[in-house]
């Protein structure tokens, strides 16, 4: 592993710190929101939405290396490792949200995609800044998840400076993970410690230094690029719909009875009758249907198959 000198294990703070945030893009000011101030409600919000329309643009440069993450999330999940984002802030909250968003969307079980937040759970509904700058406590968060070759690790920050982060990430590598560090900086300012850099640079925020704005919608698109992705190349979509969700409230239920009516051409207590017979699994109701085969030889179908329909309904 490369140590990159601007980055070491503990915090800088004083001049240090206001030399580095000048010459960041996220913590300039902009010139076309320069007197944002004067203007009526409505050119407020044009202005606004003028500089939102830049972030799938810069995103959409940076495909290539997030295609990179997609592929190092797939090979991780296939070792049956984990994936870990790490973050403070603004950039923390949207790891948590990812993390916790698969679960419901794609099956997966809680603990193989896990949102690490500087200051823990209290940070999540109420900003506490000081604590991105706790290096032990980033260091302890590694050790807790006793992460480890099999799994990747991401880290998210806006300014590329985060300690928290850095140190988080720097720790995982030393126990063989994979690493990914997203900001929103050009790429020449992005630590060389890791394995991956994603660098969407989306220009100075509408009010300086905000970065929960520009640089927080883009965090948000990558981040589910990444999971969508990664778990459509594990077999958990078919077609275009999620056929692994876990029907856990009754939206979800009536959902899962929706997705076999349409992939399979049944009406209403058709689809639900297929789908307590499947046990509740939209994949296995799915392929039943499409073969004409059992609970048990659907799932076996799968299982050979590696999770995916299309697949396992292929005539054998």
């Amino acid at each position: 592993m490369k140590t990159d000198p601007r980055h070491n294990k503990k915090a800088r703070g004083g001049r240090a710190v206001f030399e580095e945030l000048s010459n960041l893009v996220t913590e300039k000011a902009n010139p076309a929101t320069k007197n944002i101030d004067r203007l009526s409600t409505t050119a407020v919000l044009r202005l606004i939405n003028r500089e939102d329309q830049l972030i799938a643009e810069a995103v959409a440069k940076e495909i290539s290396y997030i295609s990179k993450a997609v592929e190092m999330a797939v090979m991780t999940f296939k070792k049956k490792g984990r994936l870990f984002y790490i973050g403070a802030g603004t950039s923390g909250r949207l790891g948590v949200l990812d993390a916790s968003e698969c679960p419901p969307t794609f099956g997966t079980d809680p603990d193989m995609i896990v949102g690490i937040i500087a200051g823990g759970y209290k940070s999540l509904i109420r900003s506490r800044e000081g604590v991105e700058d706790n290096t032990a406590a980033a260091a302890a968060e590694i050790a807790k998840h006793r992460i480890d070759k099999k799994d990747l690790v991401i880290g998210i920050t806006a300014s590329k400076r985060t300690p928290f982060v850095i140190e988080g990430l720097r720790r995982a590598a030393q126990t063989g993970a994979k690493t990914i560090f997203i900001c929103c900086n050009p790429r020449k300012y992005a630590p060389q410690d890791f394995d991956l850099a994603i660098c969407p640079v989306l220009g100075p925020e509408v009010i300086a230094g905000s970065s929960r704005m520009k640089a927080g919608t883009a965090q948000k698109m990558i981040l589910n690029m990444i999971t969508t992705a990664a778990m459509i190349k594990s077999g958990r979509v078919f077609g275009n719909r999620m056929v692994d969700l876990k029907a856990t409230s009754e939206k979800l239920k009536e959902r899962s009875k929706k997705i076999i009516m349409d992939l399979c051409g049944l009406d209403y207590p058709e689809a639900e009758k297929i789908l307590k017979s499947a046990g509740g699994s939209v994949k296995t109701g799915i392929v039943m249907t499409k073969t004409g085969i059992s609970k048990k030889a659907a799932e076996d179908r799968l299982k050979k198959a590696e999770g995916f329909v299309y697949k396992a309904i292929r005539k054998v």
